[in-house]
């Protein structure tokens, strides 16, 4: 059988030539298919993307190495549902899969480490679907997923979906959705970093960030540094990795980098000559120490950070965290990027330097018996933790608790932690630059 398989939707009668232009589209004007190897999708993935309204995480390049590092040797189904109008144009292409095991779950693919889960859309395509017509082909979709016996599945889980997708709204809002724990939160940028953070912060908290510079300048020359060999790459991302380590066993949280495949699809993430252009690696080092390095990504007009690290040794007492992020939002700007995105995760100073916060939507579904159990269980964890996460004294009171459990975990070190959380993980909160 072909990789490919194409399932086309009967068509309604041709509408007046006058009026096909601005008519809504119905899913019977829609041609579907459906395809499991995302490494024949490049070129028109690619192509797709630069036009497409979209986030990094549905960039080719994000995707395609979360399938080859994590998603395939965990034996995750790609199944990646392309809608095309009548003159074989793409107006959406929606990156699922489908996870084994005893109840098999309908995700996107990369879901868990994608801070935002969406279709990538055509240009203008959702206005002309309305809430009736996404639900109509939602059930297509669904139906010819469930036609082919090793893509059947139990449960469907979409979760961490932003209510809009470019300038669009979100169609798949239109289903039964919730909202998810987290938020996320973004910048619009200014035309100079002067006025930005002038219009950030106040007159004493630039003083106390100038105080605070001045004196990791007392421990050694404090420079930005972005690395761009790959020999160089890579020992930066592993120091970031050492040192995200020791912040999640302080935090009482599970180790991202433990989790298969996760550390070498950063390491290829960031060291890629293909992925270069997608990925920004800095340092920011005082005298000999890296105390403080970031990863983040760049795509359109929005800088995304991602991971951030920081040296607990003695730079920790000055805020390397903060210094670095005041740098990173200063070259931001530099670089003419309109947004910076600070992903997902409600954490403090995110409010401080954000001006909109992106609320994410959960939609969790059944597909067969066996699926009920799992889906009102998942929905009724994920009240209670959005109660808690919602609640400053609960969520002080349970991310105590978790930090003393923390150190005493097998394999788990001390240290602590002034970076934002990694990339698609909003059940691991992070410490605040400081």
């Amino acid at each position: 059988m072909s990789q490919t398989d194409h399932a086309l939707l009967q068509r309604p009668a041709s509408a007046p030539a006058a009026s096909r232009a601005v008519r809504p589209v119905s899913p019977g004007d829609i041609a579907l298919s459906l395809c499991e190897d995302i490494a024949s999708l490049e070129p028109e993935w690619r192509r797709f993307e630069t036009k497409a309204d979209c986030t990094v995480f549905q960039s080719f390049d994000w995707l395609s190495l979360w399938q080859h590092h994590i998603g395939a040797p965990a034996g995750i189904r790609p199944a990646i549902v392309l809608g095309r109008d009548a003159a074989g144009e793409l107006l959406f292409l929606l990156p699922l899969a489908v996870e084994p095991g005893a109840i098999r779950r309908l995700t996107f693919l990369g879901e868990a480490l994608c801070d935002y889960n969406a279709p990538l859309l055509a240009r203008g395509f959702a206005a002309r679907l309305g809430a009736a017509e996404t639900r109509d082909l939602w059930r297509a979709i669904r139906a010819l997923l469930q036609s082919r016996p090793h893509l059947r599945h139990d449960v469907v889980a979409l979760t961490k979906m932003p209510e809009t997708i470019g300038d669009q709204a979100n169609p798949l809002l239109h289903l039964d959705v919730a909202l998810n724990p987290s938020g996320a939160h973004l910048t619009q940028l200014a035309d100079s970093w002067d006025a930005f953070y002038t219009a950030k912060r106040s007159s004493a908290t630039r003083r106390r960030d100038r105080t605070k510079r001045k004196r990791l300048g007392e421990l050694g020359d404090v420079r930005f540094i972005n690395p761009t060999d790959s020999h160089e790459l890579r020992r930066t991302l592993e120091t970031l990795i050492e040192q995200k380590t020791k912040s999640f066993a302080c935090m009482g949280v599970q180790n991202l980098f433990a989790r298969p495949g996760h550390r070498e699809f950063f390491l290829d993430l960031a060291t890629n000559p293909r992925t270069w252009s997608l990925v920004h690696v800095s340092r920011l080092d005082v005298g000999s120490s890296w105390a403080a390095i970031n990863l983040g990504l760049t795509f359109g007009r929005t800088y995304y950070h991602v991971l951030a690290s920081y040296d607990d040794g003695e730079v920790s007492r000055f805020g390397p965290g903060s210094a670095h992020l005041r740098d990173l939002l200063q070259r931001a700007i530099d670089h003419g990027f309109q947004y910076f995105d600070f992903t997902i995760g409600d954490e403090r100073y995110k409010f401080e330097w954000s001006d909109t916060k992106v609320n994410l939507f959960d939609h969790m579904g059944t597909a067969t018996l066996r699926g009920w159990p799992v889906v009102f269980a998942a929905r009724a964890f994920r009240l209670l933790k959005r109660a808690i996460k919602q609640n400053p004294v609960l969520w002080h009171a349970f991310s105590a608790v978790r930090a003393a459990l923390g150190p005493s975990r097998k394999g788990n070190s001390g240290g602590d932690g002034d970076a934002p959380p990694p990339a698609g993980h909003a059940d691991s909160p992070s410490i605040a630059p400081r």
